[in-house]
This record gives structure tokens, sequence and C-alpha cells, in this order.
């Protein structure tokens, strides 16, 4: 049966709603009470997470603001603010509960994390990680430590940040107090950061969905290890591989069998994680490449052999390509002969080339310019970063008209201005700064001063747009609107444009790349010195 509401049919939505409820209860957690400090003595767990994405390309660093935007929390506001979430944080919060059984006691420092973007600058660096040093100094008895990281964070004029936060963190504690650090499945693992951590838990799904998850396994290997009752032992493997294996999404072709792979050699108990890091691609290090790893409990050779076994398995699919991307120009005469995908939801534009979500600035007009050009009158919801031309406009009030010119300003490059009128239909402050919807017949330009991924219909819903009414959305990341807009989606086109997050690994300029490696050097063997 099909009912109208808005001019759109809802065909389908009781399939999609099912998808949607599956995924969605999937990754659901069961809250249980919250956390309580032990009475009497207690084993001392330090909590804390630095951690962004860095796009080294990019040539808009990341500030104080960026973390700011995202939460920066110091002390006890910590566990006020992410007990019972989804995060890492949430997750550890969790382990601690059900596996501490009130001997633990947490004592959080620090908090800050930010949206991919460009390097860190080298004094906002240098603030939160001397933060939790100064915390870590101050807190007395350390039993152990718990770190959320990316694990492929960039700062100016240093290499190895997570590397580095390790060894100033082993100055203080000493060798022997376990670390446990959580990173992003696209982290660039570094021999330093095995030697320094005692164990290191990636993420095992790709669009990222288990992050309660790491941290509650993060958690368990943290307090068992803490009182005793395990001995982790962690093996790696670095490869000579820097891209393969299609979109990498872990529950399709190719990766999908190697993560399952990964989940039958878990069901060991003496295996107490296995990941797989499939590196960002956007970094520029001497040391860049896919990493597997395993920690066991006092297995060593097992360690060793699940994680030469899992590199076998990714580079056994190495040669499976990404799928093809197409220009803004054919975006738009898809989106104009694909009527009843439109007429039935929306379709969704990967902007692959300016993906937030990878570390790109957001400025992107090219995709804008096609539809502004070629067909102005399907309803297309497209974000924008550009903080300069907010500041020109900012005084206009909502059913205002107003001409600006957009981008070329934070990445000038690739991107170039394009002069846009339109109506002020939105003003406002959102948790993007300064926000604004500017409207030319169907065309919706969403202006904001920090970038935005988009990532969750949410972004659009908030100020008002419906995703029934559009033709056209525009995502600026490149996996969790995959499951993410899943009412909505009908059909997905992963557009690519000038710009910094060029999926093909082969058209970035790198500088420290290390040689040999696939697919810049048609090699046989994986293997790679550390």
């Amino acid at each position: 049966m099909i009912s109208w509401k808005n001019g759109k049919p809802r065909i389908l939505i009781f399939t999609v709603v099912i998808v949607g409820f599956i995924i969605i209860q999937s990754c659901a957690t069961t809250k249980s009470p919250g956390y309580t400090p032990p009475a009497g003595e207690a084993k001392r767990i330090i909590l804390a997470q630095i951690s962004q994405e860095t796009n080294i390309f990019s040539p808009v660093p990341t500030g104080m603001a960026e973390f700011e935007a995202s939460g920066l929390f110091f002390g006890t506001e910590i566990l006020k603010e992410y007990e019972g979430s989804k995060s890492a944080i949430g997750g550890f919060m969790e382990a601690v509960k059900k596996i501490g059984q009130g001997k633990i006691e947490i004592i959080p420092i620090i908090r800050a994390n930010a949206v991919s973007g460009g390097p860190l600058e080298r004094n906002v660096y240098e603030y939160l990680v001397n933060e939790l040093i100064k915390g870590l100094r101050n807190s007395g008895r350390v039993d152990g430590i718990y770190i959320v990281m990316h694990g492929a964070m960039g700062v100016m004029g240093l290499r190895d940040p997570e590397g580095d936060i390790l060894e100033r963190v082993r100055e203080v504690v000493g060798t022997e107090v376990p670390v446990v650090v959580s990173f992003d499945l696209h982290a660039n693992v570094t021999k330093r950061r095995v030697d320094l951590a005692t164990a290191i838990v990636g993420y095992k799904t790709n669009p990222h969905r288990d992050f309660f998850e790491t941290g509650y396994t993060s958690g368990e290997i943290l307090i068992k290890t803490v009182f005793g009752e395990i001995q982790p032992v962690m093996e790696a493997r670095k490869m000579a591989l820097l891209s393969g294996g299609g979109m990498n999404i872990d529950f399709i072709h190719p990766m999908n069998k190697v993560f399952s792979w990964m989940k039958k050699a878990k069901r060991n108990p003496e295996v107490l994680d296995i990941s797989n890091f499939m590196v960002h691609i956007w970094l520029d290090e001497p040391d860049l490449g896919w990493t597997t790893l395993a920690i066991t409990d006092g297995n060593r050779a097992l360690a060793s052999k699940l994680a030469e076994e899992l590199a076998e398995k990714n580079w056994q699919v190495r040669k499976v390509p990404i799928p093809a991307q197409i220009s803004a120009e054919e975006a738009v005469e898809i989106a104009l002969k694909k009527k009843f995908a439109r007429a039935a939801g929306t379709i969704v534009i990967c902007d692959v080339s300016d993906a937030v979500g990878a570390g790109a600035p957001g400025e992107n007009t090219w995709i804008a310019r096609a539809f502004v050009e070629r067909a102005p009158e399907l309803v297309t919801y497209i974000p924008i970063r550009d903080p300069f031309a907010l500041e020109r406009i900012w005084s206009n009030q909502v059913g205002e008209k107003v001409q600006v010119d957009l981008g070329g300003n934070l990445e000038k490059r690739y991107n170039k201005p394009l002069t846009f009128f339109g109506e002020v239909i939105y003003r406002g402050e959102t948790e993007y700064g300064r926000t604004m919807i500017l409207k030319y017949q169907g065309i919706h330009i969403i202006l904001t001063e920090i970038a935005a991924t988009a990532s969750t219909p949410s972004f659009f819903t908030d100020l008002g747009l419906s995703l029934w009414k559009a033709d056209v959305t525009v995502v600026k990341n490149l996996f969790p609107f995959r499951y993410n807009y899943v009412l909505y989606n009908r059909k997905t086109l992963d557009v690519a444009t000038p710009g910094i997050t060029d999926v093909n690994c082969l058209n970035l300029e790198y500088t420290l790349l290390p040689r040999p490696i696939y697919p810049y050097d048609d090699i046989e063997d994986w293997r790679k010195e550390w």
C-alpha cells in the first residue's frame, strides 16, 4: 500500500524501518545503575581521552575551538557526561561496574576530542597533553590507565603524537603500570606504541558503530590485568599495504570474510582481542600502512600466529578496488532521471573529495555549482563551511535576500568561489557555530562556521529541513551515512571533485611514504620491518 504525505510516496518504508531497527538494536546497550566510587581500598584507574583524526594535506589547522565544539571536559564532569552513553568511555564505565564489582575507582582527567581536520596546532596539543600529565602526577597511586585515542592524529612539527603521549605517560608511571589504549580502525599503529602500551584495542566495524564495545573490551582487559587475573601479551604485524579491500566495510565483500574470521578467532578463550587497522591514508608518515594486532593471555606464539594470519587475509584482498566515483555533473544527470528515487525518499550524494569525516575543510562548491547551473529546481541540501561568508552576511535577517561568494577561502588549491544569490530562511547558533540557510529555487545551502559531516539526518532535521521533501541530500562523510540514512536513502552517489580527500591514494602527494608499498609498488609480500 502506498500513502502520501508532503507529496512523497511511502513505498517500502516498512521494510526500511525494520532494517533500521535491526541496525539500531545491534548497537544498543543495556544501562546498569550509575557509577559510584567504591568505599574503602580500591584499585585506581586513570581515564583520559585525547583524540582527533588528521588530514595532513589540509591547510586548515585544528585549534582549541574544534575541541570545545565537540566537548572538552575535565575531572568528574567526564563521568557525568558519558555515563550510559554508547561511547568508548561509556563502555569502559560499564566494564568497571560489571567486572570491577565495586573494587575500581575511576580517576577521570581529561576528555578532548575534535572533528577530523587539519594538523593540530602545536600549542593546543601541548596544552591537552600537559593537562593529562599534570592530572596524572596529582592523582596519587595509579594501578592502571585507559586512554581513548584515534591513532591517526597529526600535530604540527611532531611525529607520532599518540606514541609521544604514551611515552610521556610512561615517564610518570613507569613500565609496570598497565596502560590500555583504544584506537579507531583507521589508526596508523607504530612500533613505539606497541612497545609502550600493555594492550591496544581497535574498532571492529566500519562504518564505526562499536565504540561502546571497544571501550568495554579495553576496560575488561585492563581491569583483569590490574587484578592479576590475566597477563596480556601483544603481537603486531606492519604491512606494506596502503589501500585495498574495496570500501573496507566490515559487513560487505571482501572485508566481511576477514572480519568474520576475526570473530571466530576471538572465540578462543586465550584470545583477549584481535584488531585490524586499515590505515587512514591522508597521513604522510615514514611508517604509514595497515597493521594487524592480536592480544592473548600469556600466549605469545598464538598472538604472533593470529597477527600473521590476519595480515595474510588482508593481502589476499588487496587488489579489490574501491567503487568508481562519478563527477558532479554526472550526479546531476542521474538525479534528474531517478524520479522514483526522488519521489520515494532522497538521493544521497557522498562528497568523497571534501569528506569532513576524513579531515577535509568542508567548503566544496563544485557540487553546489553543478546543481545551480543544471538543476536548480531540484530540492537539494548542500552543507558548506565558510566562516568568511557568514561574517559578511550575518547581519541579514530571515526573509532577506543576499548575494555572497562562497568557498575558496580555506582551501584555495582545489576550491573556487561560487557566487550565490538566495533568501535567508534560517539564521542561528548551532553546534557548528553561526549557521545560515540560503535558498535559491530548490537549492538549500547550509552555511556553517565549523565543518559538518552531516553524517546523521538530525543535521538537517534540527534545522527544520525535511529529508522527505529533499530530492538530493549531500553528506560529507565516507561511511556512517550509509546506515544512518537507511530510512530516507533511495540511491547513493559517490561524487569525486577536486579536493583533499581523494580516496585514490595514488593521487595523493606523499613526501614520507615508505617504499616499496602496495599499490604504489607491485610487490609480492606484505611483510615490512618495524
